[in-house]
């Protein structure tokens, strides 16, 4: 493949198209009319960067943001002043200071949280998340229903679906069930239940706010559904080209004997970048590809630590300094991640600050 913009002397390199992130925001929110659209980004927005990201989602339209920690909120604050902040992870009291000094949003999901806001940041607005079947934060249906009429009218009203992403799955209707019952005893309350599948499974899901996450960034967000423009692209200069006989073997372990005759392509990328160890190869089991010029080329032996092996042997018109891309438009990041028994969020989220991060689209000013 090409040079990719603002290499300069990198040998790894992830290109963060914001032009893209930006779209793929709009895209969601006229799918979600007229419920509002938020964006979730929490773990520094998914692995691309909150001062990155939030700024072209701001300018796109967005106005509320969901982050995980306190922390993450003040980044958010500082990329978007006029900003709705919600904090998912919720409210402990030694927190009190970031959520009064950055104007922060708890998503409650216990009494004592509850009790603890009402004291300590009386009248101030909060979230109350309810449980209706991941069995992860949440109050209780029964509790919330009993917290119904005794506290001061929250500002948003949430639940979270397990299975958005199997559209076909049954609890998705069963946690529909219970969060309309819920809602029906907080009738003034704007209600939020919709995640990046929870979008697609249908109007019924969206109520009056939708919180994309994955989707935002271009991985894929529902079975059988394809992903929204690539937003992440990670590429990798070839270092070495070998030629290997038939009956050698590659990488650690001796793990991957090769059939025939070999080139091999040695990549300036491995687990310590993020691109995870179990995305290599076996004997045992195919491995991941990575592409050059739209060809797969598969991976050889086990991920190192800052090395990954590729087979070039059917590859015409390749040398040593040439770029190969691991993940991006032309070998999409879910497929990747499969590979390596995992999904696209741990492969984005994980990825390490090593390589050169370089930021493009209209939207990177």
């Amino acid at each position: 493949m090409t040079r990719p913009e603002g290499a300069g002397d990198a040998a790894l390199v992830l290109t963060i198209d914001l032009g893209a992130l930006a779209a793929n925001w709009k895209h969601l929110a006229a799918l979600s009319a007229p419920a509002e659209c938020a964006a979730v980004v929490k773990a520094d927005a998914y692995g691309i960067g909150i001062e990155h990201a939030v700024p072209p989602l701001r300018n796109a339209g967005c106005r509320i943001f969901f982050v995980a920690l306190p922390e993450e909120g003040r980044r958010v604050r500082a990329a978007a002043p006029e900003a709705i902040i919600h904090v998912l992870d919720g409210f402990l009291p030694e927190w009190s200071a970031a959520f009064r000094e950055h104007g922060l949003r708890p998503v409650l999901n216990t009494p004592a949280s509850i009790a603890a806001w009402a004291r300590l940041h009386p009248g101030r607005p909060a979230a109350i998340q309810v449980d209706t079947g991941m069995n992860r934060l949440g109050l209780p249906i029964r509790e919330a229903l009993d917290l119904a009429g005794r506290f001061a009218s929250p500002s948003l009203l949430m639940s979270h679906l397990a299975c958005a992403d199997d559209f076909d799955h049954p609890l998705n209707a069963t946690q529909l069930l219970r969060f309309r019952e819920i809602r029906a005893a907080f009738p003034d309350v704007p209600a939020s239940l919709a995640n990046s599948g929870g979008i697609h499974l249908g109007a019924d899901y969206r109520f009056d706010l939708v919180r994309p996450g994955i989707a935002l960034y271009g991985a894929a967000f529902a079975r059988d559904r394809p992903p929204l423009a690539t937003v992440a692209t990670l590429c990798a200069r070839i270092l070495q080209i070998r030629h290997s006989a038939a009956g050698e073997t590659a990488g650690y372990g001796a793990a991957k004997r090769l059939g025939e005759d070999t080139r091999i392509g040695v990549l300036a990328a491995g687990y310590a970048d993020g691109y995870l160890r179990a995305a290599g190869s076996s004997d045992a089991r195919p491995g991941a590809s990575a592409s050059f010029r739209g060809q797969r080329i598969p991976l050889l032996g086990r991920v190192s630590m800052d090395l990954t092996a590729v087979d070039l042997t059917q590859v015409d018109g390749i040398v040593e300094g040439d770029w190969v891309e691991l993940f991006g438009p032309n070998m999409p990041i879910d497929e990747v991640a499969l590979a390596a028994g995992t999904i696209g969020y741990e492969l984005l989220t994980g990825l390490s600050r090593r390589a050169r991060r370089v930021h493009i689209g209209s939207a990177a000013s």
